[in-house]
Parts: C-alpha cells; sequence; structure tokens
C-alpha cells in the first residue's frame, strides 16, 4: 500500500474519531506529498519513496525546529503541539537506527574510505549518507562522524 493510500485511510479515521490534532498532521502529510509530486511533475504516478522518505523528514524537521523556537519564546503550549505533530509524522517513516548502530556503520565507511582526519568529512558523509538515508537524522551522522574522525 502506498504512502498517500495510507495517508487518505488514516485522514478518514481521524475524521471520523474526531482527532484534530492528528488530523492536522495527517493533512500536512498529504498536502507535503501533493506539493511534490505537482513540483516534480509526476501528475497520477506515484512519487518514489526515496522523495516520500525526504518529505518526511523535512516534516519532521520542520515541527522540531518550530518547537524548538517556541520553547525558547516560552509558548510551552505550541512547542506541545508541534512535537506532538512530529511524533505523528515519523510514525510513517522507517525505524531509525539506535546512536550505536549509527556509529558502527560510521566506522566501516571510515575504514573503508581510508579515511583519518577531519579534511576527509565530506568523503565519509558522503557515503554515509547515501547508506543510511532514511535511516538516521544526517545531524547525527555528521556529529558521529566528527567525533570519530577527531579520535
Amino acid at each position: 500500500m502506498s504512502l498517500e493510500i495510507l495517508i487518505n485511510n488514516d485522514i478518514k479515521k481521524a475524521m471520523l474519531n474526531r482527532n484534530k490534532p492528528k488530523l492536522e498532521s495527517l493533512r500536512a502529510i498529504k498536502s507535503a506529498l501533493l506539493m511534490e509530486k505537482t513540483g516534480v511533475g509526476i501528475g497520477g504516478a506515484e512519487i518514489p519513496k526515496e522523495v516520500e522518505l525526504k518529505v518526511l523528514q523535512k516534516l519532521v524537521k520542520q515541527r522540531k525546529e518550530s518547537a524548538e523556537i517556541y520553547k525558547n519564546q516560552g509558548r510551552d503550549d505550541l512547542a506541545e503541539v508541534e512535537l506532538f505533530q512530529s511524533e505523528i509524522i515519523e510514525n510513517y517513516l522507517p525505524e531509525q537506527l539506535s546512536e550505536d548502530e549509527i556509529k558502527a556503520l560510521i566506522q566501516n565507511i571510515i575504514t573503508e574510505a581510508e579515511a583519518s582526519t577531519m579534511k576527509d568529512m565530506g568523503k565519509v558523509m558522503g557515503i554515509a549518507s547515501k547508506q543510511l538515508a532514511g535511516k538516521a537524522d544526517n545531524r547525527t551522522v555528521s556529529t558521529i562522524i566528527k567525533n570519530l574522525l577527531n579520535n
């Protein structure tokens, strides 16, 4: 079942259950997918899985950044809404790897790429971002690479 069909079904369920916060999140996902579909010019065809993942990750990142800004402004009520929406959106992403799993994979990449200094950061990050697409946040990957290359 495609993500678009799954989202539409969940929107119907949220409407029947009168779950407004979840409905807002689902509509945001649907809107972003439709924007991507029309922006790329896919038309009636399905969006590739990689593009769906990027759209969902972007939405989660936006929600978390907004929540952080709201917290800094002392608006915890709005921050909670943003965090709730990010959790709903994350449910449609594949399971993320743990930090230890990411560290082990990056250590293998560093060994294979024969990287030893921070000058090799770009090379390692390029390989890691391809291998860990959809499985890990790039910010986390970047931080782990920096720590491993500095030690």
